[in-house]
């Protein structure tokens, strides 16, 4: 068979290319477009692993997946997107919707959130003394692991929505920070953040949380170090 990944080339994507035999990352600086529909002759393939993302045209991105029509069309979902009414969220459900409707032979993963998201935020949040971080929990999982578990996927007849992955630990957002605060050596003081609105009362309610799926092994802090 032959693979190609969108976004190849970046932080998960590249431990699919890594784990594919032969597999091609493509990008936009490969010359391949999703927003703009360039280079997508690019896409020509059994597979297609798709880990390209847009914040804003995550539908168009998968859109123009589509329309290479793949025999196996891999997607990379996040776990809660269709209770967690974040609008990123909201973009992830609706191109799974989109690829389920589309008659293309696909495969759905959702993952919960990566540890590299967390160590992003805390490097913001960290900035000033008062670490303000979220009111509720994660179970961020290692991006290598989901990417080993994509690139199974893609080796595998397509199975529609598969089983979610989720890290091996169900923590607050307070607890990983203290934990990062520890492994830079920085001393911050935190503030948990308590936001009225429906997207906070569904994070509080664990929908970003996979509780029957804690299937991978690295912790946030074997991510810490290293």
């Amino acid at each position: 068979m032959t693979f190609v990944v969108t976004g190849g080339n970046g932080s998960l994507g590249r431990h699919v290319v890594a784990a594919l035999p032969g597999a091609k990352a493509v990008s936009r600086s490969t010359g391949t477009d999703l927003l703009r529909g360039t280079g997508l002759n690019a896409l020509r393939a059994d597979v297609v692993v798709h880990c390209a993302t847009s914040f804003r045209r995550e539908v168009d991105m998968a859109r123009a997946v589509l329309s290479a029509r793949p025999a196996h069309l891999v997607y990379i979902s996040i776990v809660g997107c269709d209770r967690v009414p974040l609008p990123y969220y909201k973009q992830k459900h609706a191109a799974e919707r989109l690829i389920a409707d589309s008659g293309v032979p696909h495969t759905i993963l959702r993952a919960t959130q990566f540890h590299s998201l967390l160590r992003r935020m805390f490097d913001g949040t960290s900035k000033l003394p008062l670490m303000v971080v979220p009111g509720f929990a994660f179970q961020p999982v290692d991006e290598a692991e989901v990417g080993l578990e994509l690139a199974s996927l893609a080796q595998a007849a397509p199975s529609g929505v598969a089983p979610e992955m989720g890290g091996p630990e169900i923590r607050e957002a307070v607890d990983y920070a203290r934990m990062y605060l520890a492994a830079t050596g920085k001393k911050r003081t935190l503030v948990p953040l308590k936001v009225p609105g429906a997207t906070y009362r569904a994070y509080r309610a664990g929908g970003n949380l996979t509780p029957g799926r804690a299937v991978c092994e690295r912790t946030f802090a074997d991510y810490l170090s290293g």
